[in-house]
């Protein structure tokens, strides 16, 4: 099967098909949305309503970790939720933000640690066994 058919497959509307038994890239990811978002006339939404979408989904999260961690019980009318879930769904809308803009999300995530890994490199305590500290690295050697 080429990695194609298996966006397509991981992006079908057909609840019955089979995950992928592997994870995907972030660049898989996007192809996987944009296969699903492909079948349908409508396409993308405009990069403001889906924006306002990853607002209700991230409170939506707030609220399943409020009820899950926090001193708000949930009320007995109110369904079980999932953290996962709604983790799932932000992800889901932050790649379609992301497709809808042409915005690479491999490119953005390696800027991302990039500036994280120059900014914060003494911020924190590091831990003995993190990376970069392996015997014959070059701070071993000084």
């Amino acid at each position: 099967m080429s990695s194609a058919e298996e966006q397509i497959t991981v992006g079908t509307a057909d609840p019955s098909a089979e995950a992928a038994p592997r994870a995907l890239t972030l660049g898989e990811l996007q192809g996987a949305v944009d296969a699903w978002i492909g079948q349908w006339e409508e396409g993308y939404f405009s990069p403001l309503s889906n924006l306002a979408r990853l607002t209700e989904e991230v409170g939506e999260l707030a609220r399943e970790i409020n009820h899950h961690y926090g001193d708000k019980p949930k009320k007995a009318s109110e369904g079980e939720g999932s953290i996962a879930a709604e983790l799932g769904d932000i992800l889901f809308i932050t790649v379609t933000l992301a497709n809808s803009m042409g915005v690479d999300l491999t490119e953005a995530f390696d800027g991302v640690m990039r500036k994280y890994n120059i900014r914060d490199a003494a911020r924190w305590t590091r831990k003995v066994d993190a990376p970069g500290d392996a015997p014959g690295d070059a701070q071993d050697d000084a």
